[in-house]
This record gives structure tokens, C-alpha cells and sequence, in this order.
């Protein structure tokens, strides 16, 4: 769309605003719990080989995608559901990217990528850039808008994907305060600093070192195009991590099967219900497996099932928002 922002964040923006709705869909593809017969189709045409399951799996997210995409605004493939197909699995994570775009959703790319120098480079190439070729060619791999991204190795390591995006008009998503139970053994420590009166905890310190990596990268909307990783399971950390980062998008997983809330989440959000996605995997495309869906659409109608949940979530987070 030639109107489409450039920014990432004023993207991300736009179209909660259109869609009225922060719901984002992680792909997360567990072949036991694809349907029988999305699987029996892929086995007919293609065989009981890895290509086989590769492209039942291309054809269980494009269905997904399809159905989720009037409700949520992104997509988010986790590449580790994808690599233990090798290369046949890495192309259906490709193709399941384009495929999102082409329905008109923002794909963030579960990746967590992390290292330094040319190698980070490398990483940010592959996901948010290009690859030279020859005669001036260039090559895309992936094509997501955004990318995951693990800072363990301090700001060398965030750099290159910074740069790679500022320069490509994509995002990144630097975890910060996980939604995992033991995430506290390192990111809530607490340490120390001249600078300051009082210690801070790690996640926190991160924090600020994200707003200060996404300075360069604000949107006319007022958000930067590098967020934070902030998990809804720990609802006081996160209203922490609001105040302190005003301009940081969050990128919000634990919501549903991971036990936070609508209200959990909304701690997430600016005064305008902006500024955060939430993040829901098996709660929806797996939906048709549960008690609230399983009567009315079972496994034929796994799609329709994954669009309700959608729809769900989107209404109930929706509810917390006006309501606080």
C-alpha cells in the first residue's frame, strides 16, 4: 500500500487503530495437534516424508491466517517449531510469512536472535534486510516486519539489528521481563550503580538501555520501532516497565494458556490503549481442542474455531482497557 507508514511503529499503530484490537497470533505448529485431515491431505499430495509435514504445516497456518486476520493484527511464527524439519521446514516458515503479509498482517519473527559484530549483521540481514548477490542483486530471506531479538551480549549485540532496521523500516523486540516462572532467577536481580541512589533490577536497567537503543527510531505516533519483551504473568513488573518506558512498544506473551489475564495485560497499555500486542499461540490455533469451541466447530472447523478465540480475545482485552 503506497499510504502504508514506513515507520514500524507507526505500522503497528495504524493498525490496531483500524482493526480495534491488539491481539497477535503466534504460529506455533505442533504436528499431533494439527487436524486429521489437514495432515491426510498433505500425505496424499506429497508423501509421508519431512516435505509432507512442511507443507501440512504451511497449510494448517495459511488457514489460520486466513481466519484470525479480521481480529488480530499480527502474526508470530516461532522458528522453533519450524528448524527440526530442516531446510523443507525453513520454507514453510518462509512461505507462512509471506503468506501472512499478503493478507494484509504484520509478521513479528520469533527468532530471539542474539551476537556480534558481522554475525549479528548476518542475523539482521537474513530477517529485516537484504543479502547482497551478484551483479547488484539483492536477496530477502524472510521479510518479517520485526524480529526478536536476546540482548545477553550487551549493546554490540543490539546494534547491528538496530541499525539494520532503522535503515530497512523494520522493528525489533528485545526481551526484557519474560512471562517464564524462573525468569526472576536472573532479570530480577538487583544491581548496583553510582549513578544512582537505589539499585535497580536487570529488567529494568534493560529497559532503559531499549529506550535508549530505539531513540532514532520514534514514529510520528510517538513509539519507537524497538520494544520490549514484557510478560503479562508478571502484572506489577509490567505496570513498572509502563511508567518507566513511554514510546516503547511491548510485545506481550502469558496471555491464556500461560494463565494472565485481559486485566493482567492491560497494565501493558498507554492511557490511549495503545503502545502493546498481546500474544496468544495455543489458546487460538489450537482453539477447536477446547471445551468453549469443541462442540460447536471440533476439528472440521479448526479455522473458524481459531477466528473465535480470536475475536475473544480481542473483545475481552478490548473490555479491560475501557474498564480501568
Amino acid at each position: 500500500m503506497s499510504n502504508e507508514p514506513t515507520n514500524f511503529a507507526d505500522r503497528l499503530i495504524a493498525a490496531a487503530r483500524a482493526k480495534e484490537s491488539c491481539v497477535m497470533v503466534g504460529l506455533d505448529p505442533r504436528l499431533k495437534q494439527i487436524p486429521t485431515h489437514v495432515q491426510d491431505s498433505a500425505r496424499k499430495r506429497v508423501g509421508s516424508t519431512v516435505e509432507g509435514v512442511a507443507r501440512c504445516i504451511l497449510e494448517f497456518n495459511r488457514r489460520i491466517i486466513d481466519a484470525v486476520a479480521d481480529f488480530s493484527v499480527a502474526v508470530k511464527p516461532q522458528i522453533a517449531f519450524y528448524e527440526p524439519y530442516g531446510a523443507a521446514g525453513i520454507q514453510a516458515f518462509s512461505e507462512t510469512i509471506q503468506h501472512a503479509r499478503e493478507a494484509g498482517l504484520l509478521v513479528i519473527a520469533d527468532a530471539k536472535r542474539n551476537d556480534i559484530g558481522s554475525t549479528a549483521e548476518a542475523y539482521a540481514a537474513a530477517y529485516l534486510g537484504t543479502t547482497p548477490l551478484w551483479d547488484g542483486a539483492e536477496f530477502s530471506a524472510f521479510a518479517a516486519d520485526a524480529l526478536t531479538v536476546n540482548a545477553y551480549l550487551g549493546s554490540d549485540g543490539v546494534r547491528p539489528f538496530v541499525e539494520t532496521a532503522k535503515a530497512n523500516g523494520k522493528g525489533l523486540f528485545v526481551l526484557v521481563k519474560t512471562s517464564n516462572k524462573s525468569s526472576g532467577e536472573l532479570q530480577d536481580l538487583r544491581v548496583h550503580d553510582t549513578r544512582r541512589q537505589s539499585p535497580e533490577a536487570i529488567f529494568e536497567r534493560l529497559g532503559g538501555m531499549v529506550k535508549q537503543w530505539g531513540a532514532e527510531l520514534v514514529g510520528e505516533g510517538g513509539y519507537s520501532s524497538v520494544g520490549a519483551v514484557v510478560g503479562a504473568t508478571f502484572p506489577e513488573q509490567a505496570k513498572a516497565l509502563r511508567e518507566m518506558l513511554p514510546g516503547v512498544p511491548f510485545l506481550v506473551p502469558g496471555y491464556g494458556a500461560q494463565g494472565a489475564t485481559a486485566a493482567d495485560v492491560a497494565w501493558c497499555f498507554d492511557a490511549a490503549g495503545l503502545g502493546a500486542i498481546v500474544n496468544s499461540s495455543r489458546g487460538i490455533i489450537f482453539a477447536y481442542e477446547q471445551d468453549a469451541y469443541a462442540e460447536r466447530y471440533g476439528e472440521a472447523k479448526f479455522a473458524e474455531a481459531a477466528a473465535a478465540a480470536a475475536k475473544q480475545m480481542r473483545d475481552e482485552i478490548n473490555e479491560a482497557l475501557a474498564s480501568r
